[in-house]
């Protein structure tokens, strides 16, 4: 075996495994620390740190000292033609998958973090003025404030309500809430956290029966329980049946990705929703002028990139056109939809369980 063929073996195997190839496109393109490159994969320092050597030993990256750290970028054009040829061939099926999408996602956040920094160095005051306000007021401040925008006659379900850490945020602003889960455990506690807001309705129920009269909510809250339904688009058909016509429903849930251990460890049944299958479910459900938007990812977080999804019921006058927007419009589609519950659907609250 010569020595050119024994080159791309070494080349071959040092791009191999799926996580050097992720570390390599984030590289490609910006220089980043262990640290970095740690908030943006979810991976632990010891694993960065493996696979780095492993990509500098083949000659895939280069580092610099930086104070105390080490900051790593790709060899980019400094590869030589048959190393950027492979290369090219394997960043198209690399960029391709759910998990680089989600590392460009959170790269943004670390970006940012990143200018904020630098801000702070040229403009001391102006640098730690978000830190201060979220040392006086604390994190979310700016977030709950936001919520007095919501109309204060509103109805407002909050559907896979868990312990009602959602509908307590909401309760102050709207003019009722009721909150719906079927999980016993869930719903106690629920119960003892909202005791004290009298606006707020807890009931026991199955997303895909929801115990809530026809056309009778405003909105609809479904925060990060879609993933564990066995059926998504069956719950948003009972969403269709309790909006009021130009109700909306708020979907906010994790973008697809490969963590196939939340299989097994918190009884996920979905890995995510991309907007086009999410297109699909509402528009079949009747619902209409879908906006699919990801949200911005917290470098501290260790779950998934999440989106926000909203959808509305259309007036009884509504032309049934259909619209699916993601970063931008795009052509509307026609749909049929009808105010009437699928048969076997139970349809107001005779069953309710309150708190």
């Amino acid at each position: 075996m010569n020595g050119s063929t024994a080159t791309v073996f070494d080349r071959l195997t040092a791009l191999s495994d799926p996580t050097r190839s992720r570390l390599l496109a984030l590289l490609d393109r910006h220089e980043l620390t262990v640290t970095e490159l740690c908030s943006v994969t979810q991976l632990p320092q010891s694993t960065v740190s493996r696979h780095l050597k492993v990509l500098g030993d083949g000659g895939w990256v280069t580092s610099r000292a930086d104070g105390t750290s080490r900051r790593y970028r790709g060899m980019g054009d400094k590869l030589d033609s048959a190393g950027r040829r492979l290369w090219t061939l394997v960043r198209e099926q690399v960029s391709a998958a759910p998990s680089a999408q989600n590392d460009t996602q959170r790269l943004r956040s670390v970006l940012a973090e990143r200018r904020s920094a630098s801000q702070e160095f040229f403009s001391t005051a102006a640098g730690q003025w978000d830190r201060l306000r979220s040392d006086l007021f604390g994190d979310r401040a700016d977030l709950v404030g936001l919520l007095g925008l919501l109309d204060e006659t509103w109805s407002v379900a909050d559907l896979g309500c868990g312990t009602g850490q959602v509908s307590e945020m909401l309760a102050p602003f709207v003019a009722q809430v009721v909150a719906v889960d079927e999980s016993q455990a869930m719903l106690s506690a629920a119960r003892k956290r909202l005791h004290d807001h009298d606006n707020v309705s807890v009931r026991e129920g199955d997303l895909g029966a929801l115990p809530i009269d026809d056309e009778s909510m405003d909105a609809a809250l479904i925060f990060l329980v879609l993933h564990y339904t066995a059926d998504p688009a069956e719950v948003l058909s009972e969403v269709y049946r309790v909006l009021k016509p130009d109700g909306r429903v708020l979907v906010v849930d994790m973008m697809p990705h490969e963590r196939s251990e939340f299989r097994n460890i918190m009884g996920h049944v979905w890995q995510g929703f991309g907007a086009d299958e999410l297109s699909r479910w509402a528009e079949q459900a009747g619902l209409h002028h879908l906006r699919y938007r990801p949200l911005p990812a917290d470098p501290l977080a260790k779950g998934p990139t999440l989106f926000a999804a909203s959808a509305r019921r259309p007036t009884e006058h509504a032309s049934g056109e259909f619209a699916h927007t993601q970063d931008t419009p795009r052509k509307a589609a026609s749909t049929a939809s009808t105010s009437t519950p699928k048969p076997g659907k139970k349809t107001g609250n005779s069953q309710h369980k309150t708190r």
